[in-house]
């Protein structure tokens, strides 16, 4: 796309965006959460951490964990106290510029840090804290969803939605704060550790293996990976150079090797949708193991074995893949917004399906419209749809319902010049409903404000989702059910 066309969706977003700076007479203390009404805890304000250095040492036999992060952060504020996030694992210091912290522990997730000296806004500082313990699953506040590290036969496996991180390492336990990583992932020898991004090294020394990966791309905390266990890993080069690692649990034998294989293919694909891929990285872990979900770990998604037969299996592929330009590079400033994540992703396997000679999306989205208007599939307005329903199926489904009727909407030659430029000025950012509807509307020059408002927050069946060319062999290739990313 052109590069004026990006720099202009970009003047628009940031007018959306800006807020004037209070002003602060003295210094202050940082939230406890960033401000996300759905989840009044998750994140912490005060600050913008902007690289992660995990280190932690992970004993299978024992489900024990010992750790030290550094974070590096910049205060956005003077700043005499703040938060970070961390569930359950004993904290044994905590040093802010060198200088021992003292800290409490309050809330269940609230990590409470007392610098020995005010920190000042717009300075980096270096936060280390130490800490040990056996970690384990925990239920995100106002769901029934559980996440965490979950131990596996020769290992474990770290995933979840919308809060994972605090489970393993202490953090700003949010998408809206985005950094870098580097997490060193420390195991008994002879086993393999996999996380996000690029693989710097492996060493053994003592009878452990430290595995060194390095993500230089901003990622939201919830998708840093850790796999851990026996893997076969797998590399692979793209003509463009791009880096390719699969970690497949031998256990699973050669069923997810097809839809595996399809990686570069499928990236390539997309990336004619949606533009370029957003990372220096790509590839999958598949581990012998019951989670019941794939979850889009940035570069290197994860999937449970059941998703996969010999010669099938693509679609889950191509929904985590999706991910890595919608959820992961653009990722959702608050949780109420997963229909961009998740219909995107879903948008995509209608896409593919279409490009294999299957149901095009026009078809699937008919036999969706074919559902009787009184079915409770349309009671859920999947722009607000309630925090114990970020992740129900008509989110996913109604999501990619909404883009399909906007491409009907708008024509095809502006609808994927909306999802490019969407995807390229947000790379790295977050994003909003009213961001995307603000974009839609710049580059299609129409008002949508209704649209949105009846597809996105209106129950019940829109009036212009109708059944024409509906086709008994355009069923959904892939519906997630609400464990899967």
């Amino acid at each position: 796309m052109r590069t004026r066309t990006v720099l202009v969706v970009l003047a628009t977003l940031a007018c959306l965006t800006a807020v004037a700076a209070p002003a602060v007479a003295g210094p202050v203390t940082g939230s406890a959460g960033i401000g996300d009404p759905y989840f009044p805890l998750a994140g912490n304000g005060g600050y913008d951490v902007r690289h992660y250095h995990v280190a932690v040492r992970y004993d299978p036999a024992t489900n024990a964990l010992q750790g030290v992060t550094r974070i590096t952060l910049v205060p956005t504020d003077d700043l005499s106290r703040f938060d970070l996030d961390l569930v359950g694992l004993t904290v044994d210091s905590v040093s802010v510029a060198s200088a021992p912290a003292t800290f409490v522990r309050r809330l269940r997730q609230e990590l409470v840090i007392t610098p020995a000296h005010v920190l000042r806004a717009d300075h980096a500082v270096d936060v280390v804290v130490a800490y040990h313990g056996i970690p384990n699953r925990f239920r995100v506040p106002g769901t029934f969803i559980r996440t965490g590290v979950v131990p596996t036969d020769d290992g474990a496996i770290i995933w979840g939605e919308p809060q994972v991180a605090a489970a393993w390492y202490p953090v700003n336990d949010h998408p809206r704060d985005k950094a870098s990583y580097r997490i060193d992932l420390t195991v008994p020898a002879g086993l393999q550790a996999v996380s996000n991004g690029t693989l710097a090294s492996h060493s053994t020394r003592g009878g452990w293996t430290t595995w060194r990966w390095i993500e230089r791309a901003p990622m939201a905390s919830y998708l840093a990976l850790g796999a851990i266990g026996h893997f076969d890993l797998r590399f692979r080069t793209t003509p463009s150079g791009l880096r390719v690692i699969d970690a497949v649990d031998p256990g699973i034998g050669n069923r997810a090797d097809f839809a595996l294989q399809q990686e570069i293919r499928i990236v390539r694909f997309l990336a004619q949708h949606f533009g370029p891929y957003p990372f220096d990285a790509l590839g999958g872990v598949v581990d012998d193991a019951s989670m019941g979900a794939a979850l889009e770990n940035q570069t290197r998604p994860i999937y449970d074995p059941g998703f996969f037969r010999p010669g099938g299996g693509t679609p889950v592929v191509v929904h985590e893949l999706a991910h890595q330009w919608f959820g992961d590079s653009v990722s959702v400033d608050l949780w109420q917004y997963t229909w961009l994540n998740e219909g995107f992703a879903t948008y995509a396997e209608w896409l593919w399906s279409g490009a294999r000679g299957r149901g095009t999306a026009e078809q699937i989205a008919a036999n969706l419209c074919s559902i009787p208007s009184s079915d409770p599939f349309w009671s859920l307005r999947i722009g607000a749809p309630g925090k114990s329903h970020i992740f129900d199926d008509p989110v996913y489904e109604r999501g990619a319902l909404t883009l399909e009727a906007l491409r009907r909407r708008v024509g095809s030659q502006d609808f994927f010049d909306i999802l490019r430029s969407w995807a390229a000025a947000q790379a790295g950012r977050t994003g909003s409903t009213a961001q995307f509807q603000a974009v839609a509307q710049l580059l299609s020059g129409s008002d949508l404000a209704a649209f949105f408002q009846r597809w996105l927050f209106t129950s019940g069946r829109p009036d212009h989702c109708s059944a024409p060319g509906a086709s008994p062999a355009a069923a959904v290739p892939f519906v997630p059910n609400a464990t899967h990313g």
